[in-house]
């Protein structure tokens, strides 16, 4: 079964592993975020080498439908979204970390 971990978690865990107190980590994790989405913001493209890329494309409108009345066309308009590329060691590593039965 998949886990979810928090922002909250990920503090508690890099403070431990630093011997420094949640609350020294917090403002730092929580500045790098809203950096993240400030560049974003402005439709720059954020490289972290063998980590991945993170870019704003743009989507276009396309005709959905609702599952519950699949007769019914839903029209999903054209919009921005943050896309994910991971880089090569994240993807050798989560390829060969992942057991089939999680997929």
């Amino acid at each position: 079964m998949k886990r979810t971990i928090t922002k909250k978690e990920i503090i508690a865990r890099i403070a431990e592993e630093m011997d420094k107190h949640p609350n020294d980590v917090r403002p730092i994790i929580q500045s790098f975020l809203d950096k993240l989405v400030e560049c974003l913001e402005r439709g720059d493209r954020i490289e972290f080498r063998d980590f991945g890329i993170f870019e704003v494309v743009r989507r276009k409108k396309k005709i959905g439908r609702n599952p519950k009345k699949a007769q019914i066309p839903v029209i999903i308009p054209e919009h921005n979204a943050v896309k994910f590329t991971s880089g090569k060691k994240m993807k050798e590593a989560v390829e060969s970390s992942i057991s089939p039965d999680l997929v």
